[in-house]
């Protein structure tokens, strides 16, 4: 069997050991193979494991082939870089987002641990911590915001439960901060973090962004709401340029790069929606569609002088005085 072939296998057995099992157009999907090849790893995959069962799915009536967990897991223990991928996440995270989502995946690692038989898990613990000594313990310098424990878990409660949330939120022309009862519909992450929800107390209020660290007090209400239809998170993010979104909308967004500074410039994606041109002379022209002009100038500045902002105006009229010739080397 080609490695291919033993890796397709154990992909399936692991998705067929899981708990609704796995379908031939699931096979298809996941390995990006056609129909014949998915029938020929569901026979491959019965006889190297008889438990194998065939059921019908209640949704589709379609057939589904399932695992018993048990007769796959010795082959689903993590490798050592895998985990260590975890424990840098572990630590990253705990330097960005939320002190429940870091609790949680700390006690995750702990599970993962647990669920590995004693003498592969000293095997396993002794290589990530050599990986991790090789890697120097993954760090990230910089600034970054403070955050509340307590807003933190109110925020994830409400955003499971789909309650609303009572906010005492200081924006920043507040000279104090006001309560707000709010919608929330998600979280973005980025330098800052923001909380996207309605403000309940607008009339046909529409999504609004709210600083997680301006929010001193969140308190998690009995009371429910209906998310705002059509509405996805992944969608709304691509609108912005980071995560903040000024309410003065979306434009049409170009820069041109400098020929000295492309090389730096075609490793960025700048934005989902992106298009990159090159010019005569050897610039690069991105174009895309985005509100965030704010953070736009933010992210512009390091560029120096090796970046033109040829639309909108607005944002060329916010960089023209702050094009610096100086910087030592590029973003």
């Amino acid at each position: 069997m080609s490695y291919r072939n033993a890796i397709d296998l154990l992909t399936v057995a692991a998705r067929a050991a899981s708990m609704r099992g796995v379908s031939l157009a699931e096979i298809e999907d996941i390995l990006e193979r056609d129909y014949r090849t998915a029938q020929r790893l569901i026979r491959a995959l019965g006889q190297c494991f008889p438990e194998l069962e065939k059921v019908k799915d209640e949704e589709s009536d379609k057939a589904r082939w399932k695992l018993p967990y048990k007769a796959v897991a010795p082959l689903l223990a993590p490798t050592p870089e895998e985990m260590v991928a975890l424990t840098v996440a572990l630590d990253m995270l705990g330097k960005g987002a939320g002190k429940d989502q870091v609790a949680a995946l700390r006690c995750l690692h702990a599970k993962i641990l647990a669920l590995i038989p004693d003498d592969r898990s000293r095997r396993l613990a002794a290589d990530e911590e050599a990986l991790l000594m090789a890697l120097g313990h993954a760090a990230r310098p910089g600034p970054r915001q403070l955050g509340s424990e307590t807003v933190d878990v109110a925020i994830s409660t409400a955003l499971k439960g789909t309650s609303q949330l009572r906010i005492l939120y200081r924006g920043w022309k507040d000279a104090v901060a006001r309560e707000r009862v709010v919608a929330p519909h998600g979280l973005l992450l980025g330098a800052r973090r923001y909380l996207v929800a309605v403000d309940l107390g607008k009339v046909g209020g529409g999504i609004q962004h709210f600083r997680v660290d301006a929010i001193e007090e969140a308190t998690v209400l009995s009371q429910s709401f209906i998310r705002k239809e059509g509405f996805d998170l992944n969608a709304h993010a691509e609108r912005c340029f980071g995560s903040y979104q000024h309410e003065g909308g979306i434009h049409d967004i170009a820069w041109r790069f400098a020929p000295k500074a492309v090389r730096w410039a075609e490793g960025f994606l700048f934005h989902p929606s992106q298009t990159t041109e090159r010019e005569p002379d050897g610039s690069l022209v991105v174009r895309f569609r985005a509100a965030g002009l704010l953070e736009m100038c933010w992210h512009l500045y390091m560029w120096g002088d090796a970046v033109e902002v040829l639309s909108p105006p607005e944002l060329a009229q916010m960089v023209a005085a702050y094009r610096r010739s100086d910087f030592p080397s590029m973003p």
